[in-house]
């Protein structure tokens, strides 16, 4: 409606204030296009003007108007010729008629040419709606008049007709592991999610994706979904339990399936528009998109933590790091946590929306975004884009030529210096040792270099399933626990350049009983020191816990050492760090009488000491249980 508006009241002025042609042939097709154009009929128009000017060369009221029409189109080359033609018949036109002109040369890299004539716009219209939008064109030009000249490596791969079909398709997800896709698909004016598997390099085909979050009623859009493919958030609008015109909801997935989905509520929805969600890997921060009141402008990127309630927090601009006083969409937090992927049509760039990265620093503060480049991005609006967990690979949605119809998802190589930090993830599934049936387990993750949780959430008892994503640089604790189980303990030291592919693991864990026994694998000494570092606090939390909750457990602490240097020494050396855990558990009120250690040196093996690795893994701490 706006458009239609716009052109008539823009055919109107020119058609009112321009010159008739004195060609009567040309007069009579002129007048032909104005009923065409009040019925947004533009190709019917666009034959009547053409004819109109074919009959009479000199007939610049024409050229205008095929100029506004063509530019509506975004047919930027037809438009720019037209409007050129009508100032060589006569140069004294409307201030609106350069300001297209520019708009035209802008949109076919004319950067030269955009930017004379929006200074020249500008010279002469001080206050219109354009003036503003005038002066956000001056910073474009300057901008890809440069970054064209730097062209990225982009070669779009349209995903097949497997995903894509003569609907339009976009919004598209990925888990980390890269094996599951759900997108939007609109079928006649309905949004609803679709997902597809890929297997052996290649999408099957795309089914519906649950019956308990699409409807025939609401359009279901614009979502997100966990790393772990657990969690999907999602855009729902005109719903009875709304809180504003659009929504964001969650849905969990309950074995196979999806459980019902729900809107999330305050503070995150608000009486205005939520839209776009967005999920940080650890499933803490919820980023959107709003258009409440407090922030840069238009369409702005909010966020939502968790509390320790387990209630999302109060929505946090963030703030003129990333938001400007023009409208940002479509964000997408890579599975590092730390860089953000985003759509705004506030920072330089090609004109409309382009798609810009930030990284989040150590303390927590976003960084100037970077424009992706061109020709990723181009005059033509450029959002919605997702970035595979190993960062080599986008997907967004677009209608390029070789599509199946309407907008079709594609996937292209990302340009290195706009690629995330690297990721890996440990994927795998929980059983009971004896049965080795699945079973329902907490799978925590943290980064033992900065303390934080990483990772926290149940496995489904029918899956037993979990995939937890670990930026590479760091060193992570991984602990299995399960009620009426022993825990299991891992740890995953991320050297950059030594990850070639993820962890796959399959985690048996053994019910309480005498004999039963752990290894700690996340404490840690200094070499031939007994002193408990930093870094080995949680894993003692979690002991703590697990004698908290089993009262009637007794256990012994055993300390072991590799065979390197004295039998002796590493015999005292391994009951002095026994005792080290031991009196760690005292002070923090675990009763002395169900707790004994001792220390075993080199003479329990678990691994060959003629290694490196085997030594690491033979040094180290463990417990048994004595009495249930």
């Amino acid at each position: 409606m706006k458009l239609r508006l716009f052109l008539f009241f823009s055919v109107l002025s020119i058609y009112c204030f321009g010159q008739n042609s004195p060609n009567k042939k040309a007069q009579n097709f002129f007048e032909k296009a104005n009923p065409a154009l009040q019925k947004q009929n533009y190709t019917e128009a666009i034959q009547f003007l053409e004819s109109a000017v074919q009959a009479d060369p000199q007939f610049q009221t024409a050229f205008l108007v095929l100029g506004d029409v063509y530019r509506i189109q975004k047919k930027y080359a037809e438009s720019k010729s037209s409007y050129q033609k009508a100032i060589a018949i006569n140069k004294n036109v409307k201030p609106e008629v350069i300001f297209g002109l520019a708009e035209s040369e802008f949109a076919t890299a004319d950067y030269t040419k955009a930017k004379q004539h929006f200074l020249e716009f500008l010279a002469v219209d001080k206050s219109s709606d354009k003036n503003r939008k005038a002066r956000k064109y001056l910073l474009d030009c300057d901008f890809a008049s440069e970054a064209i000249k730097k062209p990225v490596k982009y070669a779009p791969n349209n995903l097949g007709q497997n995903v894509n079909t003569t609907d339009a398709e976009y919004f598209p997800a990925l888990t980390a592991d890269g094996e599951t896709l759900i997108f939007t698909r609109q079928i006649n004016g309905n949004e609803d999610f679709w997902t597809s598997q890929l297997k052996n390099n290649s999408w099957n085909l795309a089914k519906p994706l649950s019956s308990k979050i699409n409807t025939a009623k609401y359009n279901e859009g614009a979502q997100t979904i966990s790393p772990d493919g657990k969690y999907l958030f999602f855009t729902g609008c005109n719903r009875p339990d709304g809180l504003g015109r659009c929504d964001i909801y969650v849905s969990h997935r309950e074995g196979k399936d999806w459980g019902e989905p729900y809107n999330v509520g305050t503070p995150v929805n608000s009486e205005y528009w939520e839209s776009q969600p967005a999920i940080s890997p650890d499933g803490r921060t919820l980023y959107f998109i709003s258009n409440r009141p407090g922030g840069s402008g238009g369409y702005d990127i909010w966020k939502s933590t968790i509390t320790d309630d387990a209630k999302w927090g109060p929505a946090i601009n963030l703030g003129p790091e990333i938001n400007t006083a023009y409208d940002e969409n479509t964000p997408f937090l890579h599975a590092d946590g730390k860089t953000l992927y985003f759509s705004s049509d506030g920072w330089p760039g090609f004109g409309n929306k382009d798609i810009y990265y930030s990284r989040m620093t150590d303390e927590g503060k976003w960084q100037k975004p970077i424009n992706i480049g061109y020709p990723i991005n181009s005059f033509e609006d450029e959002s919605g884009l997702v970035v595979s967990a190993d960062g080599n690979l986008g997907l967004f949605s677009s209608n390029l030529k070789d599509g199946f119809g309407g907008q079709d998802i594609y996937s292209f190589g990302i340009p290195e210096q706009a690629k995330p930090l690297k990721i890996t993830y440990v994927k795998g599934i929980v059983k009971d040792k004896d049965s080795q049936k699945t079973i329902e387990s907490n799978v925590q993750v943290v980064d033992l270099k900065t303390n934080k949780t990483v990772f926290d959430d149940y496995t489904d008892a029918e899956t037993g399933q979990f995939l937890a994503v670990m930026p590479v640089g760091s060193n992570y604790m991984f602990n299995v626990s399960a009620e009426g189980y022993m825990f299991y303990s891992e740890n995953f030291e991320l050297k950059s350049g030594d990850i070639n592919k993820p962890y796959q693991i399959e985690v048996s864990i053994e019910r309480i009983k005498a004999g039963a026994n752990v290894t700690l694998r996340n404490i840690f000494f200094d070499t031939n020191k007994y002193n408990l570092l930093p870094a080995s606090i949680k894993e003692l939390e979690i002991l703590i816990n697990f004698l908290n909750e089993n009262e009637k457990v007794n256990i012994e602490i055993q300390g072991h050492t590799d065979n390197v240097g004295d039998d002796k020494l590493n015999e005292k050396l391994s009951l002095n760090r026994a005792s080290a855990v031991y009196e760690y558990l005292i002070k923090n009120n675990i009763d002395s009488k169900r707790l004994t250690f001792k220390g075993f040196g080199e003479t329990k093996p678990i691994a060959d000491n003629k290694t490196e690795l085997g030594r690491k893994n033979n040094r180290r701490t463990s417990f048994i249980i004595t009495k249930i």
